[in-house]
């Protein structure tokens, strides 16, 4: 998986991006089917996302999904019907093996990165993990949960920064993290919208800023992040979860174009100066 996500031929970042969960099938491939032909025209190794459940709600009454196991066949479809990598997140060890029979990637949520039962189970299943750093650790306390990983006898592991906390109701991206984390050896990957959560909010359900997704995207580029997490969705203001911070789908191509168009420019300079 390593492999695939290095594989493109103009040395470009690598993209995990789709809804935060699975709300049915047909929203599933059309996002699939449309961040899929972006991606190939700009040659872009493409990760699906989307979660089969949510655990971590703000309320009794928030939406956690359809049903794990149709979200899971559906997420399985998505890989079979587009030949693409997917990924999704998982919550206890018990989960760890079920959701490998359906997905590529495992992903830890950032409040469970120091989980070590959860770590090893993940990484015991032979599959990539991918692990969300919590918004209370420091970029260098990372290597340690990649150290579980390895322990654990998968070398296939990744870093997501994601934030961190900053006051009660915000998040904030400190970008000496990114190479700070890379030197653990690992990919690390920017996620842009769950970076501009407002979480802790009266009503219950977290806010966000998605007018700075373009901003905060391009910082993560500008300093060599390996990849980047977007969640996406036909109708933000209709998904069921993290509506606030999403990117609507249809500005996903200008969005990527242009941080294409950076990522050249900075390999460019680079390969000047060597």
């Amino acid at each position: 998986m390593l492999n695939y996500l290095k594989s493109s031929a103009t040395d470009n970042f690598f993209l995990l991006a789709g809804p935060c969960v699975i709300e049915g099938e047909q929203m599933a491939l059309e996002i699939a089917e449309f961040a899929c032909e972006v991606t190939s025209k700009l040659n872009i190794p493409y990760v699906f996302k989307g979660s089969y459940r949510k655990a971590n709600r703000s309320r009794i009454d928030s939406f956690t999904g359809i049903g794990d196991e149709k979200a899971l066949k559906i997420l399985k479809k998505v890989h079979d019907t587009f030949n693409i990598p997917v990924v999704t997140d998982i919550h206890t060890e018990e989960e760890a093996a079920i959701a490998a029979e359906y997905v590529d990637i495992l992903q830890i949520p950032a409040f469970l990165c120091r989980q070590t039962d959860l770590l090893i189970a993940a990484a015991k299943t032979g599959k990539m993990v991918n692990i969300k750093k919590g918004q209370f650790l420091s970029p260098e306390a990372m290597k340690h949960a990649v150290q579980k990983v390895r322990d654990a006898g998968n070398p296939q592991v990744a870093i997501t920064e994601r934030g961190t906390t900053f006051g009660y109701q915000d998040l904030i991206v400190d970008y000496r993290g990114i190479p700070t984390m890379q030197q653990f050896g690992a990919p690390v990957i920017l996620d842009v919208t769950h970076s501009l959560q407002q979480p802790n909010q009266m009503a219950g359900v977290t806010g966000g800023r998605p007018e700075l997704i373009e901003t905060v995207a391009r910082a993560g580029i500008a300093v060599g992040a390996d990849g980047l997490f977007i969640e996406t969705h036909q109708n933000p203001a209709e998904a069921k979860s993290d509506g606030a911070n999403m990117l609507k789908l249809s500005l996903l191509p200008s969005l990527l174009s242009h941080l294409t168009d950076i990522r050249m420019a900075i390999n460019k300079f680079w390969t000047k100066l060597r």
